[in-house]
């Protein structure tokens, strides 16, 4: 028996990177179609890779030629008008398309905790997340139209060892290491979850070519719950500093910078946590395994292995001195 074939459009990000060279470890024929760009992550060894533009259907099509796959991933579909032009590409090519959305769909603020895949998606604060809201209602309309084999899956704050969760990413931990004011939103206090994209992928993996899971959408996320002043702890430990910390409201935060405000107004000012029953039904035995502690070192050593990413934000490192000035 051949081995199934996964396509991904993308597989060099935090999230697809993991879950193609997991997927190849596990005996998939996977293929990798996405511009050949990346520095920071390399193909999965063993993927093929196809160089196209994802977005470009002519180019998808020109690039796939006749070929069909068991299971088509999406990770660089943001808009309904992208999964418009994938329904029409894989229909009738694919016996699972996945598509990669995002929990902060999940109603903002939530009424309810923990969240479940029945929690109304509703996001009036981040463009990013109404835009993956209306990806969702095109491939589930498809679903229900013509049976086309979608499968939803929202992944919350995936990270790798490039990924720093604060704002500014490395300026933040320069700042730390300097003594600088390190701006954390509100109180610290909005519970979190953090999900190391090792864990993420072994959940994902288990989904692709799972019948059970067609024409469903499920999160999978970390059971661990830590706060933002523990993250923001956890990180300063790993760096070897004890940080300044200044609190800023989300309002102010996104009165200065209105982009990275609605990410905080649309998600992290929240506390959010998943019950992740769904998943681990779909894939027994799954559970995350990497806390953020672990996490932390990882994301620090890697920065202090690789210093040419050690890159200052001049514009957010101004920005943050003028917020924690106004904070008193």
């Amino acid at each position: 028996m051949s081995a199934p074939t996964v396509l991904f459009i993308g597989g060099t990000g935090i999230i697809s990177s993991a879950a193609s060279a997991l997927a190849v470890e596990r005996g998939f024929d996977v293929t990798l179609l996405n511009r050949g760009r990346s520095s920071l992550r390399p193909a999965a060894e063993g993927a093929e890779v196809l160089v196209a533009d994802g977005r470009d259907p002519e180019a998808v099509r020109r690039a796939i030629g006749d070929r069909d796959f068991d299971v088509v991933v999406d990770v660089v579909a943001f808009t309904a008008e992208h999964v418009a032009r994938d329904v029409e590409t894989f229909s009738g090519r694919t016996g699972q398309f996945v598509f990669i959305s995002s929990a902060s769909a999940y109603q903002k603020p939530p009424l309810r905790l923990p969240v479940l895949e029945s929690t109304p998606l509703r996001n009036p604060y981040w463009q990013y997340s109404r835009d993956k809201i209306a990806c969702e209602d095109v491939l589930v309309s498809a679903y229900r139209e013509t049976g086309f084999p979608v499968t939803i899956v929202r992944p919350s704050h995936t990270y790798d060892r490039t990924s720093i969760p604060l704002n500014g990413g490395w300026t933040a931990i320069d700042r730390m290491r300097r003594g600088a004011p390190v701006i954390l939103h509100d109180h610290g206090s909005a519970l979190w979850v953090l999900t190391h994209t090792s864990d993420f992928a072994a959940g994902f993996v288990g989904l692709l070519g799972n019948n059970h899971a067609i024409g469903d959408s499920v999160h999978i996320t970390s059971d661990e719950v830590v706060s933002w002043t523990q993250i923001t702890g956890l990180l300063a430990d790993a760096a070897g500093v004890e940080p300044h910390v200044v609190h800023v409201t989300s309002d102010a935060l996104a009165a200065a910078d209105p982009e990275m405000g609605a990410g905080h107004l649309g998600d992290r000012s929240h506390s959010m946590i998943f019950d992740n029953s769904k998943i681990k039904s779909l894939v027994p035995g799954f559970a995350a395994t990497t806390g953020f502690a672990e996490g932390a070192r990882e994301i620090i050593d890697w920065y202090d292995a690789n210093p040419q990413h050690k890159v200052v934000d001049e514009r957010l490192d101004a920005l943050f001195d003028t917020l924690a000035a106004s904070a008193g």
